[in-house]
């Protein structure tokens, strides 16, 4: 296979910016090949991290009536194209996973200076202000794209009768804990989302919480 580089003719003396950028664009190609845990609706195969990103750029402008406070749409699709770059370097961790969650942490820190750090200023700086963005979940804008983050999964399991819930063998109180997130930015959204999830543990797709004792 012929190199993507050498192909464009990028190493032959086009203007630097220029190759910087196309550089960046073949990068992010690779996010394209990043398996994540979650199946498409119709329980083909699994969903890829970018086609994940593209989801919830739509699911933002779908529900931005629902977040709880203003926000800049156009802020909050740029957070979300951006939020899972880093995982080109550090891959996908479950999300119920919370000790491979903590060990990936400074991988991803590496990645974002790594892939961000191969556009000029800007666009560069802008991209890795809205990734740090997204990771301190302290704007109205950060916290409806991690409402939209958590309520994009959920739906895609619910869709198929549980979906890697029931595969890990994750329970109710879990998926609860974990997507209670979304009510960070759209609290409407989660009362709707948790009725669903009773009715998928009452109707057998998601297991309830252990028993006590």
């Amino acid at each position: 296979m012929m190199d993507a580089e050498k192909a464009l003719g990028i190493a032959a003396g086009v203007d630097p910016e220029l190759a910087e950028r196309l550089r960046f664009i073949l990068e992010i190609d690779k996010l394209k090949s990043v398996l994540r845990q979650t199946m498409l609706a119709d329980d083909s195969r699994r969903e890829n991290s970018a086609e994940h990103s593209w989801h919830l750029a739509m699911t933002a402008m779908a529900l931005a009536p629902f977040a709880d406070e203003p926000v800049d749409l156009e802020r909050v699709v740029k957070i979300l194209l951006v939020h899972d770059i880093v995982e080109i370097d550090a891959g996908d961790v479950f999300i119920y996973d919370a000790e491979a969650r903590a060990a990936v942490a400074q991988a991803e820190l590496e990645a974002a200076d790594r892939i961000f750090g191969m556009l000029p200023d800007p666009p560069g700086s802008d991209l890795r202000s809205a990734w740090d963005e997204y990771e301190a979940r302290e704007t109205p804008e950060a916290k409806f794209a991690y409402s939209c983050d958590r309520l994009q999964p959920l739906m895609l399991n619910l869709s198929i009768g549980g979906g890697s819930w029931n595969r890990h063998g994750i329970t109710a109180d879990q998926v609860k804990k974990i997507n209670g997130g979304i009510a960070l930015g759209m609290t409407k959204v989660w009362q709707a989302a948790e009725a669903m999830l009773d009715a998928a543990v009452a109707d057998g797709a998601l297991a309830p919480p252990p028993a006590a004792g």
